[in-house]
């Protein structure tokens, strides 16, 4: 008799469960941790179409599910197009917007918060992502530019006499209006999200993650003072570094809880963007990227929750720190690693999950790809403490003889 869909999710999540707890699985579950266009590509979608069509690419993203054997549905690494529309992104660039219908959506590095300006961002971060850095980072949110320190209006008479005033202000209410239609388009989105992934749940899949949390280094390189910035910050302004670090943990924590909390997922997907070997030194990661990142793992797992890096770069020099972490409580996601010494080093520490390279998927043959999945699974067979993926989730241009060869691989090879 065919398992229900409610007994493939029991299983599904147990499967997971087990590893990321270091105990033998039955088999070798393929789960891909993010999915941007593959699906619809794979459909003829274009681009652009999977970013303003909320429907249409999850229906795609459930249909590849099936379709490639993967466990979990993966989440979504791409947000709706609809929302960059809304307020004029300046941040984020989308197909259908100023890139072409089948161009990959792009961040856009900037120092949106000026070295100058930590001083003013420290006193009141609030106001000044409120009133600086929002009108740089959208077009349509320029008038929030005159926007005054909203304590000053903290009387019913400045309220009505200046408050009032800016409201009735053109710029201002085209921005109230901006943020409104990203509210509609966000809400659009969820919606479409949240009965996609009870689909899914009705097929027994459970969904990868709900909720993505960026590290509090990363936040401050990433969207206020870029690689650049960030990078000269630690020579030249490293303690008003270390402050905005440390300020942005605290809501970097708080939010990873809520969202988990909210979504009733308790995995938590951290992208890592700065930490890698070759971005800073070891006394410099030790100084400016390990202690917040280190404290967000540590305080999502005393939550009961799961943290989910995704170790961007070569995380080989970095294997001595992630030994500190809690054993079997974090599914560390792997782009570039030596696995020996990974192994060695991390293998009653910690699951080990992707590293198949994208490139193979991209342009190798299936044998080859066959053959680096039997090659991961002897390394890590006498545990099973093994996930199954690329290194960065699904690559856009994955052929799927290979997808269907990663899959093939994991039947072949990885049931105990």
């Amino acid at each position: 008799m065919a398992a229900t869909g409610e007994e493939l999710y029991k299983q599904r999540e147990q499967r997971f469960n087990d590893i990321v707890a270091l105990k033998r699985p039955d088999r070798v579950p393929v789960i891909p941790l993010v999915s941007h266009y593959f699906p619809t590509k794979i459909k003829g979608v274009s681009n652009r179409d999977a970013g303003f069509d909320h429907d249409l690419r999850l229906r795609c993203l459930r249909e590849a599910t099936v379709e490639f054997g993967w466990d979990f549905v993966p989440a979504t690494g791409l947000f709706g197009s609809d929302g960059y529309e809304a307020v004029g992104s300046l941040q984020l660039r989308w197909p259908g917007g100023d890139l072409p219908d089948d161009a990959p959506f792009q961040f856009v590095e900037g120092e949106y918060l000026k070295a100058e300006e930590y001083g003013q961002f420290l006193a009141d971060p609030s106001g000044t992502t409120l009133s600086t850095i929002f009108p740089r980072i959208a077009s349509g949110l320029e008038g929030l530019g005159m926007v005054p320190p909203l304590y000053f209006l903290s009387n019913m008479y400045y309220l009505q006499a200046v408050g009032g005033g800016l409201l009735a202000a053109p710029p201002v209410r085209a921005a109230l209006q901006a943020l409104l239609a990203l509210g509609d388009a966000a809400a659009a989105g969820a919606a479409a999200d949240a009965a996609h992934t009870q689909d899914a749940a009705t097929q027994g899949y459970p969904k990868t993650w709900a909720a993505p949390i960026i590290p509090a280094f990363d936040v401050v390189s990433d969207t206020f003072r870029s690689l650049r910035g960030s990078t000269l910050d630690m020579y030249r302004h490293p303690e008003e570094l270390l402050q905005t670090i440390d300020l942005m943990q605290v809501p970097t924590v708080a939010l990873a809880v809520q969202a988990a909390r909210m979504f009733g997922n308790p995995r938590i997907f951290i992208p890592m963007h700065r930490g890698a070997g070759g971005f800073m030194s070891d006394e410099q990661f030790e100084r400016f990227y390990w202690p917040t990142f280190k404290g967000l793992v540590e305080t999502l797992i005393d939550q009961g929750l799961i943290p989910m890096p995704l170790f961007e770069g070569d995380y080989t020099p970095r294997l001595k720190y992630l030994a500190e972490l809690p054993a079997g409580k974090v599914a560390g996601h792997f782009d570039k690693i030596d696995r020996q010494k990974f192994k060695e080093i991390l293998g009653d520490r910690m699951c080990f999950w992707g590293n198949v390279a994208p490139s193979l998927l991209c342009t190798g043959t299936p044998q080859q790809v066959k053959d680096d999945v039997k090659e991961l699974i002897d390394l890590f067979g006498d545990t099973g403490a093994l996930i199954l993926d690329s290194g960065l989730g699904v690559p856009d241009e994955a052929r799927p003889e290979n997808m269907r060869a990663l899959r093939e691989a994991a039947e072949k090879y990885g049931v105990f």
